[in-house]
């Protein structure tokens, strides 16, 4: 199963071009289904029909879904909410602010992506597209299975089993109910189901696609998403400069905005060299319904296949030496300062700006050293080797 994945800043037009990829899709004859996980649901707006929380057929082959996020969250989050809110109401907190309270921001987004998990085990489908929330939301909602995956492995086990010993000890002295095994079984049940999820979007059948408009601030952000989206392990497989100003036939006012454009569509060539840029003029009118969708990506990809599976190793890879092994990691458009690097255990603890990776060595690094590290070309690259023969330093060079 294809796994296409489309985000942005907010109002560039990635649910337009995520409609118009799948319209694409179905028209090839792929059983297709676009779904949003979006809390501003603009699926249904662009096909120009209703749209509900279950798979709605708009076109032969073309199925659209606009996630019912609240269902999801109940379902995943119930037990655990539930405990949040008895902890809550012995402390005196009026129910209405305790249920707010209780509700983590952005995770019904988050829950939401559990439905691409249900998809992916019913087989069902040739491809997915996900209509992604704007870039910072996607961005916390792709890093969470890994930091869920770490508190699961070394704090969870514990706190389990001292909350079973002193039970009966902490309940009296707190004052509060302590948490049970359901609730724990819940949390282990959430993490693995995330985890299902990080795997097949961090998987060889799935990338990530990034839609932006020829702006300079929104160029800025979405090279930050791909720095991001990259240390975390997920592909960027294109770029879609949406709603370019056509030259031909420009008046003074628009031939101001062309030349403006051109400036940062080359910056975008720049930014962006090795993977394809796509572009998509303005349009006279909004492209509405499932023929002018996919008209309007047909033009786009002009002759590609918009579903290719992107080709190489992705942004991470180990390569083995003969005195132990390198680390690499693409972090593009990153400088050495940039980037902080420890070592704890068998994990690496990677800083980039305000976000960190926890990168779980495999068992054959774990037991070497780090060697030194170095920022090369837009990628981090960690030297491991065996302590009998190399000293071992964190610093990144």
């Amino acid at each position: 199963m294809r796994i296409l994945l489309f985000t942005g800043k907010g109002g560039v037009g990635k649910s337009t071009v995520a409609a118009g990829t799948a319209a694409l899709s179905a028209a090839a004859g792929r059983r297709t289904l676009v779904l949003s996980t979006d809390a501003a649901h603009s699926l249904a707006d662009a096909f120009g029909a209703p749209v509900g929380a279950e798979p709605t057929e708009v076109a032969d082959r073309l199925f659209v879904q606009q996630v019912d996020a609240q269902l999801r969250f109940e379902q995943s989050w119930a037990e655990i909410q539930g405990y949040l809110l008895s902890v809550l109401d012995v402390a005196g907190v009026d129910p209405v602010a305790a249920e707010e309270l209780t509700v983590i921001p952005g995770a019904e987004e988050v829950l939401a992506l559990l439905e691409l998990r249900l998809h992916a085990l019913s087989g069902e489908w040739d491809v997915v597209v996900v209509d992604c929330a704007p870039t910072a939301e996607t961005l916390r909602l792709l890093a969470l299975p890994e930091a869920l995956g770490w508190y699961m492995q070394r704090v969870l086990p514990t706190q389990r089993r001292v909350v079973k010993a002193f039970k009966p000890v902490l309940t009296r002295a707190a004052g509060v109910p302590m948490p049970g095994d359901g609730l724990f079984d819940a949390v282990e049940r959430l993490h693995a189901e995330l985890d299902e999820v990080h795997t097949l979007l961090s998987g060889p059948d799935a990338s990530v696609r990034l839609v932006l408009t020829p702006e300079a601030v929104v160029l800025a952000e979405a090279r930050r998403s791909y720095t991001s989206l990259s240390l975390f392990g997920y592909r960027v497989d294109g770029v879609v400069a949406n709603r370019v100003f056509p030259a031909e036939g420009a008046d003074d006012w628009r031939a101001g905005w062309v030349v403006a454009q051109d400036a940062v569509l080359a910056e975008v060539d720049q930014s962006f060299a090795g993977l394809p840029v796509w572009r998509s003029e303005y349009r006279p009118s909004e492209p509405v319904g499932v023929d002018a969708l996919r008209t309007l990506a047909a033009e786009v990809y002009a002759g590609a296949d918009p579903l290719a599976v992107p080709t190489g190793s992705g942004p991470f890879r180990v390569e083995r030496t003969g005195s132990g092994a390198v680390l690499h990691l693409s972090l593009p458009f990153v400088t050495r300062a940039e980037v902080g690097l420890a070592r704890n255990g068998d994990e690496l603890v990677v800083t980039v700006g305000s976000y960190r990776r926890l990168l779980t060595l495999p068992a054959g690094l774990a037991r070497l050293r780090v060697a030194g590290a170095r920022v090369d070309e837009g990628e981090l690259r960690v030297r491991f080797a065996d302590p009998a023969h190399e000293d071992a330093t964190e610093k990144v060079t």
